[in-house]
């Protein structure tokens, strides 16, 4: 199938879609390759991890270009995607000490007792479209580094990115069959969890998927899970928030990736905590015609050009959801602010896949856009009376992915990080992306599974903890 760029409508590749039977030949390779990459130390493995950092380094405008051709994110948005993949792999190569266990002697007379973490195997990768280069690499380092072997399916849509990363893998050393990529859709995935030789699955995706496919079938095979999904991410906004630096990180959170980020805000809670009705009223307008203000000077094109700030959607499909969504939202009684359907782009370029901005007022967490992820550039601005009203707003939506609070009050930012039940906390953050080093964490309806994708989390997610107890007479 054709890997079309959603900017242009020009066909930049094409995809071959592999078989079940490939799927097998895939795995196979990866169970041949497991015992020797195992032996291999973690610190040799380390070393071609490095490698393959310098050789990412070296290329990396080039891959950045290839993510904004074949994606439509601006050429800013992939320069911070790749650089944020590298950074797993830099952290990876740590393994060394990553992956050390422990051990106390003399836990009874002569009797030694240790803990060894030891790899387990093959592990499948399902990569999504919205962040085709750097999601996977929140896996493969770790799972590559720990001395198991993978077979990756990145999203059909937007390959291109995967398939340079393996290309590099090759070359920075790592073994034929360590590092294995099939490309497809649903029966790739199918063959993933149903094959036997596969020991665990790292997903990342919507709900739907992530809940009742790939959790609920690895559960039913055995395997071990990492599943994140779906997300509806409140912003609020405090009476004592900087106004400029809020309403300029709220752009970046609302709009970026033109909202097809699983950390995207979603919904702006005006919070007027403390103040008279009237200075309420006030406060409210001062930030929503802000907001709105903002969101309307974000100049729309093709990525690559550097002046662009947001671009196309991923393909007309999602667009024609996205305008779904604005309908519902106008059916439902909210006022629609700034219309997006209204496109206005830089440059002469069809506008198939385009959006500009969009935001609502009047709108409460009932709603299907208040309640349901739009994934596309449509912000929620809702009222809230007191920081108790906005929190259970949010307790009130099914995910729990991410939420963040602007304020300068230090009791208010506690006591929303201490309640708040969402794996990713910003205070005065927009977009609350966790670095490599730290999991990226999720909560309710955005996670299932036990460990999450990063850092030493993931390193346990890829070992066993072994126990060796022992005494020599």
């Amino acid at each position: 199938m054709d890997v079309v760029n959603p900017a242009n409508c020009k066909a930049i590749a094409k995809v071959p879609i592999s078989t079940r039977d490939e799927i097998n030949a895939a795995v196979e390779a990866a169970k041949e390759a497991f015992p020797g990459w195992r032996r291999t130390p973690p610190l040799a493995r380390a070393r071609c991890l490095l490698r393959l950092r310098e050789l990412m380094e070296e290329r990396f405008e080039e891959l950045s270009r290839i993510q904004t051709m074949e994606h439509g994110k601006t050429i800013d948005e992939s320069r911070g995607e790749t650089r944020r993949g590298i950074e797993n792999v830099e952290v990876a190569a740590g393994i060394p000490s990553l992956m050390m266990g422990y051990n106390l002697e003399d836990i009874a007379a002569g009797i030694d007792e240790y803990l060894i973490r030891q790899p387990l195997g093959v592990f499948g990768i399902i990569g999504p479209y919205n962040f085709p280069f750097m999601v996977p690499l929140w896996f493969a380092p770790y799972a590559v580094a720990t001395g198991n072997c993978i077979v990756l399916k990145p999203s059909s849509e937007d390959p291109i990115s995967q398939v340079k990363i393996v290309e590099l893998a090759e070359e920075a050393g790592i073994p034929p069959g360590v590092w294995n990529l099939v490309n497809g859709g649903r029966t790739v995935v199918s063959g993933m969890l149903d094959h036997p030789g596969i020991k665990g699955v790292c997903f990342v995706g919507s709900t739907a998927v992530g809940r009742d496919v790939v959790y609920k079938r690895c559960g039913e095979t055995g395997k071990s899970v990492i599943s994140q999904t779906g997300a509806k991410n409140f912003l609020l906004v405090m009476p004592d928030a900087k106004f400029e630096r809020t309403i300029a990180a709220c752009m970046t959170s609302f709009y970026g990736n033109t909202g097809q980020r699983c950390l995207s805000g979603a919904n702006l809670i005006i919070v007027g905590e403390g103040l008279k009705e009237h200075e309420s009223n006030a406060f409210y307008r001062k930030v929503a015609d802000g907001f709105v203000a903002a969101a309307s000077k974000i100049r729309v094109g093709y990525g690559l050009d550097e002046s662009i700030q947001m671009g196309p959607l991923r393909d007309e499909s999602k667009k024609k959801s996205v305008i779904g969504f604005i309908e519902k939202g106008i059916e439902e009684g909210a006022t629609l602010k700034l219309d997006g359907r209204d496109v206005k782009l830089v440059g002469d370029w069809p506008h198939k896949c385009f959006l500009n901005p969009s935001a609502f007022e009047d709108v409460t967490p009932d709603m299907t856009i208040g309640k349901e992820e739009i994934f596309g550039p449509v912000a929620s601005i809702m009222r809230a009376g007191s920081l108790d009203e906005a929190i259970q707003m949010i307790h009130s939506n099914p995910y729990g992915n991410a939420a963040s609070i602007f304020t300068s009050n230090g009791k208010w930012a506690r006591e929303f990080q201490y309640r708040t039940q969402c794996g990713n906390i910003g205070i005065n953050i927009g977009i609350a992306a966790p670095m490599a080093f730290f999991p990226f964490s999720g909560m309710k309806d955005s996670f299932f599974g036990t460990l999450h994708g990063q850092g030493q989390e993931a390193v346990r997610f890829f070992t066993e903890s072994k126990v060796v107890i022992q005494r020599w007479f």
